[in-house]
């Protein structure tokens, strides 16, 4: 599992993480947020593609690949990447404050077979450059962990899969071993995918799950689902949840409470503020009206 990569790193870092994706049963891709005195890690790898995000300040990172040092000068924004099994060691000479994604491996070679048919594909290191895009999804789920908890796990997902489009369309190598992919239209079945969620909207539903109903790859789903509703399958999920919870507020007799139980989120408090930013009022004030 991915949370094994995050695990070894914590053994040798000497500050536990401000916050981390072990625990919410995210798949396919794991986070952590760290701040970190002055420290010498030491040679590494993982069996993931790791990225790490410079969201402190200046900083003088030392990395040593085979034998080789490379002084580099990082900035708020920057980022590594680092891919599965690359190894090397890094110091840094200060406090720093950084994002470290992991990202499985299976998903750029997914994407890579379903977007650009190719089934040999390889993702070079690069110790320091910048992507807005990158950044923003490090930063987006940061937020959707602090946010959401357990219950982000489907936006983990649609992120991994976005993620990894955009490593292997932007920083792989691809060999092309199978005729070009064609999408295919939308599966007669789809509406399928639709009852699923309205029928388990109080469950932590993923990604592969969801696309094991219509028998696809999570990564076409994804596309086709956005394709056909308009949005992600992570946001549809919230939409029924508050469409469920307005319906059981005005006909049933349930605290606010009770409605964000069953319908699936944490809290009331998790209700409210998706309530809030979907219907544009409290569940109090709508119930008023």
């Amino acid at each position: 599992m991915i949370s094994d990569a995050l695990s070894a790193l914590l053994s040798v870092l000497p500050e536990v993480p401000i916050a981390s994706s072990q625990a919410t049963g995210w798949d396919k891709i794991q986070l952590a947020h760290y701040r970190q005195p002055p420290h010498t890690l030491p040679e590494i790898s993982s069996p993931y593609h790791t990225i790490c995000i410079n969201i402190g300040g200046s900083v003088l990172l030392e990395h040593v690949v085979d034998g080789h040092i490379k002084t580099i000068h990082s900035e708020t924004g920057d980022i590594g990447l680092y891919p599965a099994n690359f190894k090397q060691s890094v110091r840094w000479d200060r406090e720093t404050e950084f994002l470290q994604i992991y990202l499985e491996p299976t998903r750029t070679i997914a994407v890579s077979y379903e977007s650009f048919g190719c089934d040999r594909i390889e993702i070079p290191p690069q110790l320091t450059f910048s992507d807005p895009l990158i950044y923003h999804i490090g930063l987006a789920l940061l937020t959707a962990l602090k946010t959401d908890g357990i219950q982000s796990r489907l936006y983990a997902e649609s992120m991994a899969n976005a993620l990894a489009v955009h490593l292997v369309s932007r920083y792989s190598t691809r060999e092309r071993a199978i005729p070009d992919f064609v999408l295919g239209g939308i599966p007669r079945n789809f509406q399928q995918v639709i009852d699923y969620i309205n029928d388990n909207l109080e469950h932590n539903l993923s990604l592969t799950e969801l696309a094991n109903v219509v028998k696809l790859s999570s990564y076409h789903f994804a596309h086709l689902f956005k394709q056909t509703t308009g949005v992600s399958p992570h946001q549809y999920h919230i939409r029924c949840r508050i469409q469920r919870a307005k319906e059981l507020l005005l006909t049933k007799n349930m605290t606010i409470a009770q409605v964000a139980h069953a319908v699936g989120f944490a809290s009331q408090g998790h209700l409210n503020y998706h309530f809030k930013r979907l219907v544009g009022i409290t569940p109090k004030a709508f119930l008023r009206q």
